[in-house]
């Protein structure tokens, strides 16, 4: 029996391709939540500082595993170092980060009040956000035509018949729907919160 191989890889039934589909169309939701998580709104949130990475001792190393984070109130982060020595390597990350923000340490902790943001800064960030959410909106296209070809393959290898493979091409088609309307939905979700005068 013939393979069929989209993408290099081996798929011999509708159902491998359509669970293939199902968890990269899962991922690319994922990563997409995890990029939003980065997008500030005026609210202080820890999640705000997950790409920040610090020169430690050489290594780029996650803020997160460095310093303890903490919002003790809504326009307030602050950042405990592990290792006290690190405080202006730290600063200086979070300092050159893009996301505008200005820490103040006391030698021990960094505070790093949030600012309402201003009309225009929401609107550049509702633009970075459709932007980011059309990359994903395209990765699952992209994922659904990877299936849609390897379906076909699997007709043209005559492992399934044309009633299967129209049946297995709406199954793709609603995957797809499903998680785009759950990538809009997402991104609608945060748009307000970017949008919502604090």
């Amino acid at each position: 029996m013939k393979q069929a191989q989209p993408a290099g890889q081996t798929f011999q039934s509708v159902k491998e391709i359509e669970q293939n589909a199902r968890t990269r169309m899962e991922k690319a939701l994922t990563d997409l939540q995890h990029e939003m998580a980065g997008i500030r709104t005026g609210r202080a949130s820890v999640s705000l500082l997950d790409h920040i990475r610090v020169d430690y001792y050489g290594t780029l190393t996650p803020l997160n595993q460095l310093a303890t984070l903490h919002v003790p109130e809504p326009s307030l982060i602050t950042v405990q170092p592990w290792d006290v020595s690190q405080i202006g390597a730290i600063e200086k990350a979070i300092r050159s980060s893009d996301l505008g923000l200005n820490p103040m340490n006391d030698g021990k902790v960094i505070r790093i009040p949030i600012p309402p943001l201003t009309e225009e800064r929401r609107k550049e960030l509702v633009k970075h956000l459709h932007t980011i959410t059309e990359e994903h909106r395209v990765a699952v296209r992209n994922i659904r035509r990877d299936a849609n070809e390897a379906i076909k393959k699997l007709l043209k290898e005559k492992l399934i018949s044309e009633d299967e493979e129209r049946r297995a091409l709406d199954e793709i088609q609603k995957l797809t729907d499903t998680y785009t309307q759950k990538i809009d939905a997402a991104s609608k979700a945060k748009e307000k919160e970017i949008l919502e005068l604090k």
